[in-house]
């Protein structure tokens, strides 16, 4: 019941995501929902179709369809009330890739894979919907900027494998990682941490 509760919380906060990115680029109501659907499912069909769930799970739960809809409806009618768009969108955003990191570290648990394949495929499943955002959108996707992205999934993923060994109560394990997740991509933005780049700076 718990694991879910955090999909569904995944699910709504990268469809938010998603369509504060469509009415920033000013797209008519069906483009938003696309992109709201895009951004909330794109990493966990993904997911299942890497570890061979057919058909994947929106596809077989009409719950997700429902509630991207109306998270969509939402946020469409309280895009003023969202106030600071780009706030917003980072904040859902966060929310989403921490959300979504631990579904997909869960999925893969359950299939019976490697920690090492669980954390990438919990780092796809936070990342992917983004990337799929941003290119719909022509956007740059974030996780292939400087900006730190996918690191704090992993981060966030390696702390799930930790807290698992020395905890029994998996829904507090969850939570911690989930927490890891979110704090890493705060500071990050918060004090300007970036990856280090491969090219020169123009003088």
């Amino acid at each position: 019941m718990f694991f879910q509760v955090l999909d569904i919380l995944g699910t709504i906060a990268f469809a938010i995501s998603g369509v504060l990115v469509a009415l920033n680029k000013r797209m008519d109501p069906f483009g938003v929902l696309i992109i709201a659907f895009v951004t909330a499912v794109g990493g966990g069909s993904l997911r299942d179709v890497l570890i061979g769930i057919q058909p994947v799970s929106w596809m077989t739960n009409m719950t997700y369809v429902y509630v991207i809809i109306a998270s969509t409806v939402f946020a469409v009618v309280f895009r003023k009330k969202l106030n600071y768009l780009r706030k917003s969108l980072f904040l859902f955003d966060t929310l989403g890739i921490a959300l979504y990191t631990l579904v997909g570290i869960e999925k893969g648990l359950i299939v019976g894979l490697h920690p090492i394949i669980c954390i990438a495929l919990g780092t796809m499943t936070a990342c992917f919907g983004g990337v799929l955002r941003d290119i719909l959108c022509n956007e740059i996707p974030v996780i292939f900027r400087k900006e730190i992205y996918a690191t704090p999934c992993i981060i966030g993923g390696l702390t799930y494998f930790v807290l698992k060994e020395f905890m029994s109560d998996s829904n507090f394990v969850f939570v911690i990682a989930g927490i890891v997740v979110i704090l890493i991509r705060l500071l990050a933005v918060r004090f300007k941490i970036s990856l280090p780049s491969l090219y020169k700076e123009s003088p």
